[in-house]
């Protein structure tokens, strides 16, 4: 996510440590790069003038304090100014309305407005307890409705009934009275989209907010497209005052112009992000955790949080003590991996660890891709008694599993020595006392 922006920068203040103390002429030497960074970045222009324009007063405006060096210095100004561009904080999306509450989402042909939608009703019901009913009220794309149908079916929310032949606001205001009568405190409203904004897509947008007066009307945009999706959510804006928007792709960004730009523009805040095609790969958009992530600082609480979306506490205690009496099996080996890939990419997850973003790329890599299935397919190729008792594989048990697995006698023998190095490292740590213990339950990583 937004890598090339992330290198730039990167040189920009590896170049800057090297100065000895800090001076206005380095300052606004290296302003000048971070400009050039944010512009090839495909950042709305007058966003990048004010950006600099701020961060030059505060860096030059401040006491220099001993302890920072010229980068530590910039990047202090720099990432509270990218955290302030995006929104500065998270904005939490009003429910506190008399249900149900109602949720358009608008948009261009294909930015994925529709599977947002379904992502929206996942997490609203999910995250905040809350019973939604969908509808969809695009009579012009023959697929829509049933889409719809399909992505409520899979994350089991039910959905109002609609036909093409009908009239959106009939659809809308049959759906409201079924929202009210089924108990539906959430009502989320589907709409149809054109390859580009023109007045017969804002007319009946605007004759649609009309009759069904959203408590929210939000924008889904397409985030690599940069510049565009800035364009776009102005000219939604203009025409129906946004309330908020979704940035989806976010996570196959490697620019960010337009997260970096859209809320400055727009005024209105961005509410979420699109992090991938699975329908829990969706995220409150938290504009600090972004702006540390694209300074390689780390998001540590987002993988915390990540971790404690797919983790069983009662498993996690067990898990721990077995590791303490180094009872820590083949099976609970397993167990983990499976974890780890229900949370997401491998390099996502490692690029949110301070100081590991130069890792994040190679675990992705089709080798490393490889190999993970190497190991999983080694694990599921032994028998139950042979997961949990890693100690009886003998010579004939380790030839059968290599040939189950489709690997080599050595690749078994390699992944079984390497588990063995990994039960006396974690043995230790869970050795150390009760603050790794309680560190590791912090973590809540567990199946």
């Amino acid at each position: 996510m937004f890598d090339t922006l992330s290198d730039r920068l990167e040189g920009v203040f590896k170049r800057l440590k090297g100065q000895g103390r800090i001076t206005e002429r380095n300052i606004e030497e290296a302003l000048r790069e971070v400009r050039l960074a944010l512009l090839e970045a495909d950042v709305n222009i007058r966003v990048v003038r004010d950006f600099i324009d701020h961060v030059k007063q505060k860096a030059l405006g401040q006491e220099v304090l001993r302890s920072l060096s010229p980068e530590q210095h910039l990047i202090k100004f720099v990432a509270a100014e990218l955290c302030e561009v995006m929104g500065g904080s998270a904005r939490e999306i009003d429910l506190k309305v008399k249900p149900p509450v109602k949720i358009m989402l608008v948009g261009l042909q294909g930015s994925g407005k529709t599977t947002s939608l379904a992502k929206l009703a996942r997490f609203l019901k999910a995250g905040r307890k809350r019973h939604p009913l969908l509808v969809s009220t695009d009579v012009r794309r023959p697929a829509a409705m049933e889409q719809l149908r399909i992505l409520g079916a899979q994350i089991g929310v039910p959905v109002a009934e609609s036909r093409e032949t009908e009239d959106p606001v009939e659809i809308v205001s049959r759906a409201l009275m079924r929202a009210d009568v089924g108990g539906h405190d959430a009502l989320l409203i589907d709409t149809a989209g054109r390859l580009q904004i023109d007045d017969d897509l804002m007319e009946e947008l605007s004759r649609l907010k009309t009759a069904a007066t959203p408590h929210h009307t939000i924008l889904v945009a397409d985030a690599m497209t940069g510049q565009d999706a800035v364009n776009v959510a102005q000219g939604f804006h203009d025409r129906l005052k946004l309330s908020g928007l979704i940035l989806t792709k976010l996570d196959s960004d490697a620019r960010g112009g337009a997260a970096l730009s859209v809320r400055a523009i727009t005024g209105a805040p961005i509410l979420f992000a699109g992090m991938g095609e699975k329908l829990d790969a969706f995220e409150v958009f938290h504009p600090d955790r972004l702006a540390s992530r694209i300074l390689g600082m780390g998001d540590m609480l987002s993988l915390i949080e990540k971790a404690q979306q797919n983790f069983d506490q009662s498993k996690a205690k067990e898990l721990e003590r077995k590791l303490k009496k180094n009872e820590f099996t083949l099976e609970d080996f397993a167990d983990q991996l499976k974890t780890i890939r229900r949370m997401g990419s491998i390099g996502d997850l490692i690029g949110m660890i301070p100081g590991l973003k130069k890792l994040a790329g190679q675990a992705d890599s089709a080798e490393a891709k490889r190999e993970i299935g190497r190991v999983q397919a080694i694990i599921d190729s032994m028998t139950k008694q042979e997961r949990r008792n890693h100690l009886i594989l003998n010579g004939r048990r380790r030839a059968r599993i290599a040939t189950g697995s489709g690997t080599s006698v050595q690749d078994v023998n390699r992944f079984i020595k390497q588990f063995e190095q990994t039960r006396k490292m974690m043995k230790k740590i869970t050795r150390m006392g009760p603050g790794s213990a309680s560190m590791m339950r912090g973590l809540k990583l567990g199946s």
